[in-house]
């Protein structure tokens, strides 16, 4: 059996499409996992003390190749290392398949995942409802679905985008609704899309928004479409609607944490807004990891811990789910979180957020 960090790129579907080289590629990089990694099963939730703690995983993206414009497939095999960079598109492929996703997540020892749905044609690419509807299916009770839905056409097909939305969201699994407005190039403050809020707030669905710039090619980076301070028109006005302010506006072009302070305030502020740091703490956008533990740190200082939802925005390439998990857990300690407050941000304001039970199993 492979060991599980190489089974993202080597699952039953994905075997059959990759190359020669790839298989190669992902032999050699299995025979050297195995020089340390055991027979037995990772085992779930994170050690805290002697203590685990379960850990759900907000921010993962299950997908369809074949939907992924050009320069966002070179950009996403760009991040895959020797040796399956030999043929790292065959490896980007196989990464984002519901198996491979699982795979992450055990391997990591995280016992539930959310499944993003997405509509970005022109720049990450088409994760369609239907797919992820499907992806579900590999692990009911510990993939949660969150829909999306088309905007490019809004003066045409608002109507009918907005009713496929609130259809999908009755399907079992589907827990929320995911937005980019930088990939997906609409305003955050244009009222003219506020319908999709209101129907968040009357289903009690969750809205996940990426916040700040994004280093896919053809993201609108000005600040309309990525600074959060753009949100707080939308948060005043549907204040029964939930605000998950994804990767706390950082400036990944630049590397900064430009929007922390901002979605700090806005979280303190207004009890419908919650905090979600994925891809703060990784090599690509933050190389030291001093931005993810200067955000954990501060959101502590001001309170806001109750508003933390765990996402690592995986599964990127083999390990970095549960590389990014690591990265949190330090930079936690770090800023000196009690172990309750660890609870919270892995898991628990997770499942109050989203009405979700965490079972006994999640951390054994």
């Amino acid at each position: 059996m492979f060991p599980a960090s190489i089974a993202p790129v080597f699952s039953r579907r994905s075997r059959a499409r990759l190359k020669p080289l790839a298989l190669v590629s992902v032999l050699s990089l299995a025979a050297l996992a195995s020089l340390d990694v055991g027979c037995g099963a990772t085992p779930r939730g994170v050690d805290w003390d002697g203590k685990r703690l379960p850990v759900i995983d907000l921010h993962l993206h299950p997908g369809d190749w074949d939907h992924i414009p050009d320069d966002t497939k070179k950009f996403l095999a760009s991040r895959f290392p020797f040796p399956l960079g030999l043929d790292a598109e065959a490896a980007a492929k196989g990464s984002i398949e519901p198996e491979n996703v699982l795979a992450e997540i055990d391997d990591a020892g995280i016992w539930g995942a959310g499944l993003f749905a997405i509509y970005a044609p022109r720049t990450v690419g088409v994760a369609s409802n239907e797919l992820v509807a499907e992806a579900l299916t590999v692990a009911p009770d510990r993939f949660f679905g969150l829909a999306s839905l088309r905007v490019d056409r809004w003066t045409t097909d608002r109507d009918a985008e907005l009713a496929l939305l609130e259809s999908t969201l009755t399907r079992p699994g589907f827990v929320g609704i995911k937005l980019a407005h930088a990939h997906q190039h609409f305003r955050m403050d244009d009222p003219a899309f506020f319908p999709i809020y209101e129907i968040a707030a009357r289903l009690g669905k969750p809205l996940y928004l990426h916040t700040g710039t994004s280093p896919f090619p053809g993201t609108s980076q000005e600040a309309p479409y990525t600074d959060p301070t753009y949100l707080e028109p939308a948060i005043q006005a549907f204040s029964g609607a939930k605000f998950i302010l994804g990767h706390l506006g950082y400036d990944f072009k630049e590397q900064r944490n430009v929007g922390l302070e901002t979605c700090i305030r806005l979280a303190k502020t207004y009890p419908n807004v919650f905090l979600e740091p994925s891809a703060l703490g990784s090599a690509g956008s933050d190389p030291t990891g001093q931005n993810l533990k200067e955000a954990m740190r501060r959101m502590r200082e001001e309170g806001v811990v109750d508003r933390i939802i765990y996402g690592s925005d995986g599964p990127q390439s083999p390990g970095f789910v549960k590389g990014y998990l690591d990265r949190t857990v330090t930079a936690m300690r770090e800023a000196g979180y009690t172990e309750q407050e660890a609870a919270e941000v892995l898991a628990g304001n997770f499942a109050r957020v989203f009405g979700v039970t965490v079972p006994a199993e999640a951390a054994e």
